[in-house]
């Protein structure tokens, strides 16, 4: 077994990952690091949230329109600049380190979260 901190089933219950559509995408220039301004429709329950995502390599505003993502939808929102971002959008690195957004293969609703 890796160095890795075990953690109880409840500590992963709290953490809210679910699954949204883009319905908005920008540039953010003024970010530090390059990165993109997301909105995200995750349904009638949670409605619309915002997101900046340092995602700039692999994807650009035009591409993102319409695609799924998953985010944690109950971490507290974090201004970025004069942006306030209110979901973490979840990726993960490529071979040099660029980040890919994690998506559900098939469709499913929005707010679906992730179990």
């Amino acid at each position: 077994m890796s160095d890795t901190k075990m953690i109880e089933y409840g500590d992963f219950d709290r953490v809210e990952m679910r699954v949204g559509r883009i319905e908005r995408a920008e540039p953010f220039p003024e970010a530090r690091k390059p990165a993109i301004k997301l909105w995200i429709d995750f349904g009638p329950e949670i409605g619309v949230r915002k997101s900046s995502a340092q995602i700039t390599v692999h994807y650009t505003p035009e591409s993102l329109v319409g695609r799924s993502v998953v985010a944690v939808t109950n971490f507290p929102p974090r201004q970025i600049g004069k942006f306030m971002s209110e979901v973490l959008v979840l990726g993960l690195p490529d071979e040099n380190g660029a980040i890919v957004l994690m998506a559900p293969d098939h469709d499913v609703p929005l707010g679906g979260r992730v179990f």
